[in-house]
């Protein structure tokens, strides 16, 4: 009788030492380890951005530079004013960590100038988009709204038309720097020679191509500025008024967009903004603004 019990006890000890062992073992259990709804392969993070901050806009831009840009601060007699304008003023902003900018404005007897720097520093809310990616497609919508000419129209801008490519690029090089300005002054002499416009007439008419930037200062993108940048020239008028000149040069470090206008309007009806000039001021700046963030 005591060897009939025994065995049966013996027995309900391995089955259950045998359920141990096979819990623990790969038999397709959960572990202490895994995680439900864990798929074993982990995405990591995109990288951050090389910029958490940004500088102050008014106070990126040194005392000679903006002699350079805005020549009418030398004129102003009253200290107190100078020191003003040469403190520009901020733009409206609820987050300085994001988007920050400064504003310029000096009248002379000469030209009323404007500056206007800004820089918007781009975060992406998606994990697996870092923020330079993000910053990519801004800054490539930005480029695709300034409507920039086609690059094969500085090379054929010499006048020397080839048979496949000047036609779209001529006329967009013509239509995208100075279009407005270099139809109304042309239009004017043919229907009213004594008019009192003809004053300034000739000087618009001696050249077709009067105002508008030469094929090499064209709208275009620039190679050797930040990750990628590109530049503006724009030439409006409206009525009597003279010609006022927009120069915009953009550029991205990163994760961070900098723009840059230089706007120019003489106090003379008929003269017209030099677009080198403004564009070797704009560009001096855009290299220095480059320089800094990149410290």
């Amino acid at each position: 009788m005591q060897r009939k019990a025994y065995v049966p006890g013996v027995a309900a000890l391995l089955a259950a030492l045998l359920a141990g062992c096979t819990g623990s073992s790969d038999s397709g259990g959960s572990t202490d380890d895994s995680n439900p709804g864990d798929s074993g392969t982990a995405t990591a993070a995109a990288e951050p951005g090389r910029y958490t901050t940004l500088p102050e806009a008014c106070e990126v831009v040194g005392q000679d530079t903006l002699d350079a840009l805005l020549p009418g601060i030398k004129e102003l007699t009253d200290e107190e004013q100078r020191e003003k304008a040469y403190e520009g003023t901020p733009t409206l902003t609820y987050d300085t960590d994001r988007k920050i900018g400064c504003r310029w404005k000096v009248e002379s007897a000469d030209a009323t100038d404007h500056l206007f720097v800004d820089f918007e520093r781009v975060v992406s809310y998606d994990t697996s988009v870092s923020d330079d990616s993000e910053a990519e497609q801004l800054f490539a919508t930005q480029q695709e709204a300034a409507d920039l000419p086609e690059p094969t129209s500085s090379e054929s801008g010499e006048g020397t038309a080839s048979a496949d490519a000047s036609g779209s690029p001529s006329s967009s090089v013509s239509t995208s720097a100075s279009a407005s300005p270099s139809t109304s002054p042309s239009n004017s002499p043919s229907t009213s020679d004594s008019s009192p416009s003809s004053s300034t007439s000739p000087s618009n008419s001696s050249s077709p191509t009067d105002g508008a930037p030469p094929a090499e200062l064209q709208p275009r993108v620039l190679d050797d500025l930040g990750d990628e940048a590109f530049l503006d020239d724009a030439l409006s008028s409206s009525g009597s008024t003279a010609q006022q000149r927009t120069v915009t040069v953009a550029f991205r470090t990163s994760n961070v967009i900098v723009r840059i206008v230089y706007e120019e309007q003489p106090a003379t009806v008929g003269t017209v903004p030099d677009s080198e000039e403004m564009q070797d001021r704009a560009l001096n700046l855009a290299s220095q603004l480059a320089d800094e963030l990149a410290e």
